[in-house]
């Protein structure tokens, strides 16, 4: 498809600045989720979106997977939410053939490339379980027979931080295989009349497709080959030790952490940084590259204790403490 990896580099970039002009004809802000989302993306991770209703969370994915030419599928998880509404379900059905009835599996809104999990909290842990597998192999197990999903396959779930009445609060397990813990704000007041002047006239933005499947494969690929110094592996690996309340950790760490970012938590921080580099021209990452991931990734992944929290110590507070400390 190029050349070289430097042409790829060049390409890239160009193409992710001209993503970003055509997501901003129909999403107003947002700059920092917007970089998030195809950092995660590139990186072949996925993410967790909390922000109140309006804020555009459903339109963003949607316009996001526009412009990249991918197939899209929202599933909106409510409590009586089954595991096969999410995988698929197998029907008995009449073969002509041979005069007997066979089972065939009907895929799932989760055969797509970009799947919106809204609202992933609403449904009980047996069905958000259903996302497991496929988000961590990519595949789907289904009377015995496993089903391979097309790549790329990018997992986009949304929480509401505010009205908590019968939501099931995700399993660690399930928190640990997102990427990204990525928090909406409310637009700014200029922001937010640029919003209102454009949702409510006859103006329908004209969004064309920048990537396409084949380009964004050859991208995750190529993310994986950017080489990284040791000093920058090492940097990661020290950062998520620390945040463990164990023998030889800080005191502050002792006091306010219950359970601290495992061994995944440096592969993200890795992988983000990666692709953060090539997505602004540089050819490797720097430390810089990795901090500016850090909080995304182990804001889900640091468990405050119960006098932490009692003082109003978040695991954000203790990640910016941590950044502080290593400088």
């Amino acid at each position: 498809m190029f050349k070289s990896d430097v042409e790829a580099v060049q390409a890239l970039t160009e193409r992710i600045k001209n993503l970003k002009q055509e997501i901003k004809k129909v999403i107003v802000g947002q700059n920092e989720i917007i970089e998030y989302l195809l950092i995660a993306l590139l990186s072949r991770g996925h993410c967790l979106l909390i922000g109140v209703p309006g804020l555009a969370k459903t339109l963003l994915v949607k316009t996001l997977a526009q412009v990249l030419d991918l197939k899209f599928s929202r599933i909106q998880f409510t409590p009586d939410l089954m595991p096969g509404d999410i995988t698929g379900t197998e029907i008995l059905e009449y073969d002509s053939a041979t005069g007997q009835r066979v089972f065939k599996f009907i895929k799932g809104p989760i055969f797509t490339n970009i799947l919106l999990a809204d609202e992933i909290n609403r449904t009980p842990p047996k069905t958000q379980s259903a996302l497991l597998e496929a988000m961590q192999e990519l595949q789907v197990t289904a009377g015995g027979v496993k089903y391979t999903l097309e790549e790329p396959f990018f997992v986009l779930a949304t929480q509401n931080p505010i009205e908590q009445e019968g939501t099931y609060p995700l399993p660690e397990a399930q928190l640990d295989r997102f990427m990204f813990n990525l928090w909406l704000d409310y637009p700014s007041k200029n922001e937010e009349i640029e919003i209102v002047k454009s949702t409510t006239s006859e103006y329908i933005p004209d969004v064309r497709k920048v990537m396409n499947k084949e380009e964004i494969k050859y991208f995750q690929n190529l993310v994986k080959r950017v080489p990284v110094a040791d000093n920058v592996i090492e940097y990661a690996v020290k950062l998520t030790h620390s945040t463990r309340p164990v023998d030889g950790a800080s005191k502050f760490i002792k006091e306010n952490v219950s359970w601290g970012a495992g061994p995944r938590s440096s592969q993200f921080m890795i992988v983000a940084a990666k692709a953060r580099a090539i997505i602004n021209g540089s050819f490797t990452p720097t430390i810089d590259d990795v901090r500016s991931v850090v909080v995304p990734i182990l804001r889900h992944r640091i468990i405050p204790t119960f006098s932490a929290e009692a003082e109003g110590v978040s695991s954000l507070d203790i990640i910016h403490n941590l950044l502080v400390e290593f400088k």
